[in-house]
């Protein structure tokens, strides 16, 4: 496939992806974002089992597969997102409507029972309720959200999901110092640049990607996400760990910011590691011990680091 005849994404961009990456990866990268994704979801536990589901899915007709890494991920081949919200199985909670990607970062996370656990940006929902899944419902789980009609869904998706967690309506960035936490999952808003996606000569969904997709669009989450990172090793307990993610998949939203909190001498990388994690399709980073994953008919891409506060 001919990405330029196809792919027409801002100079800026492209050359970015290129003078991190280069050619041979970002033609991988442009590949991903023509690729239509399956849909995926994740068995909510606290309201279901894998089993169930899957008896379901089989009533149903409904082809799937599975991934090695959760065993409460589906990968959907022969169903749209609008027709699974007809089910009674999502109307009831029983499942989650969330990328696979985004499911990474809780996993990596891997939240405790008993512990005192921030999400700070929290809406809508699906990393909450994960994790809350993760600790049988028995973590101290504070879900922040600055927006107050975010903050709502967020609320109705935690009462549908059967979640115990409690939901400050509150800029992250300005949470008191008081506070302090045994993890924290800081989801950072950004870019969105892993998450582009146009199938086809889509050209009126290019022009919008190229007004929308802007290099102020990229300074101003740069600094929110310092910021954000910031306060989150403040809040964080000495000796304990956070998780950094975001879907963008450039470093300057990612690594350069990392380093720079690194520099500082109060936190250190922790290498990722879970059980199948060499199946998910990685990009190569620039801080050793992160993941970054790769576009494409699974995946969105994603930035996760792991940290530790001295």
């Amino acid at each position: 496939m001919d990405s330029n005849k196809i792919w027409q994404i801002p100079p800026f961009f492209k050359e970015m992806l290129e003078r991190q990456y280069g050619k041979q990866v970002t033609e991988k990268i442009l590949q991903g974002y023509q690729t239509k994704r399956n849909t995926t979801f994740r068995v909510n536990t606290l309201k279901s089992g894998v089993d169930e589901i899957e008896t379901v899915l089989k009533e149903k007709k409904i082809k799937y597969e599975t991934v090695v890494w959760s065993k409460e991920a589906f990968i959907l081949k022969n169903v749209e997102e609008k027709e699974i919200r007809n089910w009674e199985i999502y109307q009831e909670g029983k499942i989650y409507l969330q990328s696979l990607s985004s499911m990474l970062p809780p996993i990596v996370l891997q939240p405790k029972e008993g512990e005192d656990i921030l999400d700070m940006t929290a809406a809508p929902g699906g990393k909450t309720t994960q994790i809350a899944a993760i600790t049988n419902n028995k973590a101290n789980i504070t879900a922040c959200e600055m927006n107050k009609i975010r903050a709502e869904r967020l609320q109705y998706n935690l009462q549908k999901q059967g979640t115990n967690a409690y939901v400050m309506i509150q800029d992250s960035r300005k949470i008191d110092d008081f506070f302090s936490f045994d993890r924290i999952l800081l989801d950072a808003p950004c870019s969105g640049s892993g998450t582009i996606q146009i199938c086809g000569e889509n050209h009126k969904s290019n022009d919008k990607l190229e007004k929308n997709f802007t290099i102020q669009l990229m300074e101003k989450s740069v600094e929110s996400q310092t910021a954000l990172l910031k306060k989150a090793i403040n809040l964080l307990k000495p000796e304990k760990e956070m998780v950094y993610s975001t879907c963008s998949i450039l470093a300057n939203e990612n690594e350069e910011i990392l380093g720079k909190i690194l520099k500082q001498g109060n936190a250190e990388i922790v290498p990722i590691q879970f059980e199948g994690m060499n199946q998910l399709p990685l990009l190569p980073t620039k801080i050793q011990g992160t993941l970054c994953v790769c576009p494409n008919e699974l995946y969105e891409g994603f930035f996760i680091a792991k940290i530790k506060k001295l």
